[in-house]
C-alpha cells in the first residue's frame, strides 16, 4: 500500500472524502452551528455515529453500513419482503371485502368517437 497525497478541495483526484466532508458539512456542521472546538467535536462524533448506525444508505441497499459490517443486511432484505407481502395482503383482504364494494369506482372504459 502506498499513501498518495492529493489536493484539498478537489474532487476529481479525492471524490470520495470530499464527498463525506461536503455530508458532514451540510447535514451536522452548518445547520447546528458549534460555538467552540468542543462543540464541534461533540456533533461530529454524534453525526458519525448516526451516519454509520442509523442513516440508510442507497449504496448498500438502504441499510446502514454497521448492518452491512455486521452481516445483517440479507436478515434486513427478507424482513422487508415478509413485511411488504403482508402489506400487500392486507390491501388484496381490504379490496376484496364487501363493504369496500360502495366505495370502488366501476372500472370505465373510453370508445373513440
Amino acid at each position: 500500500m502506498t499513501h498518495v497525497r492529493t489536493s484539498p478541495y478537489y474532487p476529481q483526484s479525492n471524490g470520495k472524502i470530499e464527498r463525506w466532508h461536503r455530508t458532514l458539512k451540510q447535514e451536522s456542521i452548518r445547520p447546528k452551528t458549534p460555538l467552540s472546538l468542543d462543540d464541534a467535536r461533540r456533533l461530529v462524533s454524534n453525526y458519525v455515529t448516526h451516519y454509520n448506525e442509523v442513516r440508510l444508505h442507497s449504496a448498500i441497499g438502504y441499510v446502514t453500513p454497521m448492518a452491512k459490517l455486521e452481516g445483517r443486511e440479507e436478515q434486513i432484505f427478507k424482513e422487508r419482503d415478509r413485511k411488504l407481502e403482508a402489506a400487500r395482503e392486507r390491501r388484496k383482504a381490504k379490496r376484496s371485502h364487501p363493504l369496500m364494494a360502495a366505495f370502488t369506482t366501476p372500472e370505465i372504459t373510453t370508445t373513440a368517437h
